[in-house]
């Protein structure tokens, strides 16, 4: 541990320091030692501790993590909080303090002998949820971040202004308040032309949503936004998508998970990854075409907490979302709400085997980037740029689209972008809502019903009907919503769907409803904008 991590080196009289440099703690009865040890416990006597949601925890060095072998790995941070349960206490007390209880010895003297509190005792101890004095941990980071204020916080150890702790990187030099222009510059060139030069980038606003998912992290504390779902797409393998992911993640720690279409499951994923301390989240190498459709994702992405059961209890917790999350497949899509919560960076290589591309200004640019040292290039590079746009008042954009909840995101990341001549920051937002397949699929239904009834209104019975294959000829021609198995819905569930569609437009279509007084039934028809022209 790093003395910025150590306890005030002033202690209170009564805990005397002995020979072998512990200080002496002395017990008598278990109330007198839930007392004393509730009093050292409380006053930080014992090293590296902190307070989490009540709870002290300790904050120790994770040994045999490894370090990662591929992008695609997980990506521990180096310390750790572990809460603070009897037998870690007694482990602690022992390492760190003299317990001492007074006894009579067989000859009558008085003499005191180092005592094991009892787990009753230490149960006692921790038992309580108010620790004044323990400083508050709110995470553990790897990466230099923006504070509120808008200085960046870089100084290895626990920061009482943001209540994180930064474990230090031994590569990475401290970074001047103030970059000079050579080192904005070079910054820059060192970005764009190197590092980010070699991806196939479908266009600039591919790259400018990139460098946003890697600025994202560092700055969240600053501009305190919530940042959309990342999508990596490409058309074919070996593209670079995992190494895109992977530099994220290298950089502030990741947990790499697996995709599945179980709300449930991923309900439970997302709890789980929430508690681990890291920065990205990444549901690597999604199967081919595979649609992000999700409302417990939808939902994650636009809440600053999330409440789920805690697994294997009945009760719940609630978890900061304070994570960037990231997909990584080929020609993926995305369905329902995730379409307007979605960032897209696309990579098109146009060639039949892109992973035999030669010629980089990096070679090897999936192994460069496990090195440490490395990943400290990168990482000095962002933060001379972040720190040359908060010297200049950290401007935002006016000219990004509105995107809902992502809007504050979007004006702070386009500002950066904007400060640093980068172009094309979500310029290819209107291009990805042809990847949304749940608005195609609708688009593809209201067309076809407007072809065929025009504007006439229809209950849902009678539009079911309608859809009734005649002689093996489909009127609807494929478009008419089924149930996951291929059949027509009952018009009790049609008319469901129906109703979530009235008033939403699929291009220059929407849908439009009435109620009938007499039945108390929906009728609806499809309307077309009319051309200005």
């Amino acid at each position: 541990m790093t003395a910025a991590h150590q306890q005030p080196a002033s202690r209170p009289s009564i805990w005397p320091v002995g020979d072998d440099g512990r200080p002496t703690v002395r017990i008598t009865t278990n109330p007198d030692a839930i007392r004393v040890l509730t009093s050292a416990v409380g006053s930080r006597l014992l090293p590296d501790t902190y307070v989490q949601d009540g709870a002290p925890v300790l904050v120790e060095a994770v040994s045999g993590a490894g370090d990662p072998a591929a992008g695609d790995d997980d990506v521990a941070l180096p310390l750790s909080a572990v809460q603070l349960r009897p037998s870690l206490l007694a482990s602690l007390l022992a390492e760190h303090l003299n317990v001492v209880q007074p006894e009579v010895d067989k000859q009558g003297n008085h003499v005191e002998v180092e005592k094991s509190p009892s787990l009753s005792v230490l149960g006692s101890v921790l038992s309580r949820r108010s620790w004044p004095d323990l400083p508050v941990l709110r995470r553990i980071i790897s990466t230099p971040v923006l504070r509120p204020d808008g200085t960046l916080l870089q100084q290895p150890g626990y920061d009482p202004a943001t209540g994180f702790l930064l474990a230090g990187r031994s590569d990475l030099e401290p970074v001047p308040n103030q970059p000079t222009r050579e080192d904005v510059e070079a910054a820059k060139a060192f970005l764009l032309e190197t590092f980010l030069r070699d991806f196939p980038w479908v266009s600039n606003a591919d790259r400018a949503n990139y460098i946003a998912m890697l600025v994202t992290p560092i700055i969240r504390p600053f501009t305190r936004a919530l940042s959309p779902f990342g999508v990596i797409d490409a058309t074919m393998p070996g593209s670079g998508k995992t190494i895109l992911s992977g530099c994220v993640g290298l950089l502030v720690g990741q947990r790499v998970l697996t995709w599945t279409d179980s709300e449930e499951e991923l309900r439970k994923a997302i709890t789980t990854v929430l508690a681990n301390e890291v920065g990205v989240v990444v549901f690597d190498n999604l199967e081919e075409g595979t649609v992000i459709n999700s409302a417990a994702l939808a939902r994650l992405v636009t809440e600053r907490t999330w409440t789920d059961r805690k697994l294997g209890t009945n009760s719940d917790v609630t978890l900061p979302n304070d994570r960037l999350w990231l997909a990584t497949g080929n020609n993926l899509r995305v369905g329902g709400d995730m379409a307007s919560r979605s960032a897209w960076v696309r990579l098109d290589p146009d060639c039949p085997r892109p992973e035999a591309r030669s010629g980089f200004t990096i070679p090897n640019l999936d192994t460069w980037i496990l090195d440490p040292a490395n990943q400290a290039i990168v990482l000095r590079h962002l933060l001379v740029l972040i720190l040359d746009w908060t010297a200049a008042g950290a401007p935002t954009s006016t000219s990004v689209p509105q995107m809902r909840q992502f809007t504050r995101w979007a004006q702070y990341l386009g500002g950066f972008l904007e400060h640093h001549g980068i172009s094309g920051f979500l310029g290819n937002a209107e291009s990805s809502r042809d990847l949304d397949d749940d608005a195609a699929e609708w688009r593809g239904f209201l067309l076809r019903w407007h072809q065929l009834h025009g504007t006439k209104q229809m209950f849902a019975k009678d539009l079911r009907a309608t859809a009734e294959v005649d002689s093996g000829i489909d009127p609807w021609q494929g478009s008419f919503p089924t149930t996951e198995s291929g059949k027509l819905l009952s018009a009790k569930s049609l008319g469901r769907k129906l109703t979530g569609q009235i008033g939403r437009w699929r291009g220059d279509i929407v849908l439009r409803s009435v109620t009938d007084t007499h039945t108390s039934s929906r009728a609806y028809w499809v309307e077309r904008a009319t051309s200005s022209s």
